[in-house]
């Protein structure tokens, strides 16, 4: 076992998205209807829904995960020429029955035998979250399931991780925070966080002057990190 990393660390905050659940999964399975679009959407699509909720933040006039998801794929269907409202149907029904990755169930199972809490808190709505969680199976591994609906503004504004810190009623130096994303390893970095980016890709690190304390390639390796 790896030596631990992390001292008193009471609670692990996932993000969903690219962390539990694959996005690329919901392309992926039409991928027979989309051919050799799929990758191309598949990019232009996520690229959207994340430029879309950053800019209902900043813009002052938010619109939540489910509506801006649906918006970023008119977006990219139009820019890809697709027009096809029962595709637009299918993959917006298999983003709430996203998949999750592998190693989230062994990893959560893992967890609770060990004591530690286990919370998600992402940008999806609690309608997109529930369902995510239901169709994975993990609801009863999870402590609680947070959205930023109750904030109102998309990570990574501060006030979206204090969403964690007012729940747990834990400081959030106590709080490992787990993030695919580069983008949101930085934003809980800045907010307190003892900070793990879920790195399954070999992405580099980003180049905003916070980040992670660790980085992993796989949930597996996190029960090591923590000395569980």
């Amino acid at each position: 076992m790896a030596e631990p990393q992390f001292d008193d660390i009471a609670a692990c905050v996932f993000d969903a998205y690219g962390t539990l659940f694959d996005f690329a999964s919901t392309v992926a399975r039409c991928r027979d209807q989309l051919g050799d679009k799929a990758d191309q959407l598949n990019t232009i699509w996520r690229a959207k829904q994340l430029e879309y909720a950053w800019t209902s933040s900043l813009m002052g006039r938010h619109s939540d995960f489910w509506h801006i998801t649906g918006a970023a794929l008119d977006f990219a269907f139009e820019a890809l020429g697709i027009e096809d409202p029962a595709l637009r149907a299918r993959l917006m029904q298999l983003y709430l029955d996203i998949d999750s990755f592998d190693d989230v169930t062994p990893v959560l199972e893992h967890l609770r035998e060990a004591g530690m809490k286990r919370v998600i808190l992402s940008n999806g709505s609690v309608t997109m979250l529930v369902s995510a969680t239901k169709h994975a199976g993990i609801g009863k591994l999870l402590d609680d399931t947070i959205s930023i609906e109750e904030a109102g503004l998309y990570k990574p504004h501060p006030a979206a991780y204090r969403l964690a810190v007012d729940k747990l009623k834990l400081p959030a130096h106590q709080i490992c925070f787990l993030s695919a994303n580069g983008w949101d390893t930085a934003g809980g970095a800045a907010f307190g966080f003892q900070v793990v980016r879920v790195n399954r890709t070999g992405q580099p690190a980003e180049k905003l002057g916070v980040g992670p304390v660790a980085e992993i390639s796989s949930l597996s390796e996190l029960p090591a990190l923590l000395g569980l």
